[in-house]
């Protein structure tokens, strides 16, 4: 999977740059390790879509109820999406969930390959910005196995909250038909 990625990136950043590469799909499917993989053999930036969650105030009953309301995607746009398109160094700080807090404030540079890693990555106002989006998907079985061994004290929330989220989103804009690659990661 890895290296036909990577070959796809290469032929794309040809003629493209930046190239802004989304790595969206279901929780557990492998999506940060991609990214991780392809940051070490492209020596590439990366974006994490966790750093651009909601907020505590801005979710409202009203957001969350959008399929894929729960990202900041008008914070990903005014801070990364449209300063790398006008060739401007995009300048944010990772909103910390479980802190409530912002980190210290990350550099992207409008040069070369960078990934856009994470559910919602490629809603219907983030996706025009991308040269390549990518699905990754897995089994709901294989998703719970994988999902108990990284942290089994929130797989009750996986259950009933953000998996639920996730295919909603999946489901309304119908993701998988506008990615250009789809890989299922079962073993």
């Amino acid at each position: 999977m890895t290296e036909t990625i990577i070959q796809k990136i290469l032929q794309l950043a040809k003629t493209k740059d930046p190239l802004l590469v989304a790595i969206d799909g279901r929780c557990a499917s492998g999506k940060t390790t991609l990214a991780a993989k392809l940051q070490q053999q492209l020596d590439c930036q990366a974006v994490h879509m966790d750093d651009f969650f909601l907020q505590p105030f801005q979710r409202t009953e009203q957001r969350l109820s959008q399929p894929g309301g729960n990202l900041d995607r008008e914070r990903l746009l005014l801070e990364v999406l449209q300063p790398l398109r006008q060739g401007d160094i995009a300048i944010y700080r990772p909103f910390h969930c479980h802190t409530g807090d912002f980190g210290t404030p990350v550099s992207v540079s409008p040069r070369g390959v960078i990934l856009f890693e994470g559910s919602y990555s490629c809603h219907p106002l983030l996706r025009d910005f991308y040269g390549l989006k990518i699905f990754l998907t897995v089994s709901p079985d294989e998703q719970l196995k994988r999902l108990e061994l990284r942290n089994p004290e929130r797989l009750d929330a996986f259950k009933t909250k953000w998996i639920p989220l996730e295919e909603n989103y999946f489901s309304h804009y119908n993701i998988e038909s506008f990615c250009d690659i789809l890989f299922k990661t079962d073993i």
